[in-house]
């Protein structure tokens, strides 16, 4: 039980960060400077990939998961 509690915490906190990137940019702004530019959208694609990519990495290397 201990074990599995561990991996669902590690999961939740892959996605806890996602989530709330996802949160911020899904919000009607008019004002936000990324939405002019034209990068934009992939540059938080990566963000996210990064973000993800880097936590997992950091429970794998910790023997978490």
């Amino acid at each position: 039980m201990n074990e599995v509690m561990k991996v669902l915490t590690c999961f939740s906190t892959i996605f806890l960060p996602l989530t709330f990137i996802a949160g911020i940019y899904g919000m009607n702004f008019e004002h936000m400077p990324e939405l002019g530019w034209k990068w934009a959208y992939p540059l938080l694609w990566s963000l996210f990939l990064v973000v993800a990519a880097g936590m997992f990495w950091l429970f794998r290397k910790k023997n978490w998961l």
